[in-house]
């Protein structure tokens, strides 16, 4: 588990392909990995990845052929900066949301502009993710814990204070950019337990209106 505030950025050193998958090595600037150790979860823009290799200067992560295809991690190229979040522990100030790693899908930045010391941001997000991004909710995009201020369908704003800029990747934010996105995990656990029992159909579509009324929860 992560909470969404980025503890450092770091860069892409290397990509190797593995098998079809890759290994990716990393250096991770001012992130201490000084009581990390092999095995340990490390996020790499919001992708909960396993530490296989440590150096003096980063780590190494096995990325999947599953985690290709469903983050943007199979864009990265040497050089690439990415933000990076050690697992929580019960210690941990719980400063953003309870965030898992576990990509829902990859989003695109559709326009960046200024607001005074700020910057605004729209995001259009896969269509299957609308239902569970929610006005003053949270949404993690490549690992960074951001409330939502507005939402129009599957597209969603959001304001960036300045050290939220400094501090994350998304100072190279520019239109069309992919950015992975992880919706709020209370969201997710709610929908599937509102499906009772029609949860263990595999042929039971998701929650539709005609659904809620029937069992209550809409007049």
């Amino acid at each position: 588990m992560f909470t969404g505030i980025i503890q450092s950025v770091g860069r892409i050193r290397r990509l190797e392909p593995r098998g079809g998958d890759v290994r990716l090595s990393i250096e991770t600037g001012k992130l201490s990995l000084d009581e990390v150790v092999l095995g340990d979860s490390i996020a790499v823009n919001g992708v909960c990845l396993t530490a296989v290799e440590l150096n003096p200067q980063g780590f190494a992560a096995d990325v999947s052929r599953e985690s290709l295809s469903l983050t943007t991690l199979g864009g990265l190229a040497p050089g690439s900066r990415v933000n990076l979040e050690k697992a929580l522990t019960l210690s941990t100030p719980l400063g953003g949301h309870l965030v898992s790693g576990h990509v829902d899908g990859v989003g695109t930045l559709l326009e960046r502009h200024e607001d005074a010391r700020s910057w605004r941001l729209r995001i259009q997000a896969p269509d299957g993710l609308a239902r569970y991004i929610a006005h003053k909710g949270s949404v993690c995009v490549d690992g960074t814990s951001l409330t939502v201020n507005r939402v129009e369908g599957a597209v969603f704003e959001l304001n960036i204070v300045p050290h939220t800029v400094q501090e994350t990747v998304i100072g190279d934010y520019g239109p069309g950019t992919r950015v992975n996105l992880e919706v709020d995990l209370v969201a997710r656990y709610l929908e599937r337990l509102l499906l009772g029992e029609r949860a263990a159909d595999p042929n039971a579509s998701g929650l539709t209106l005609d659904f809620l009324a029937e069992h209550g929860f809409m007049k």
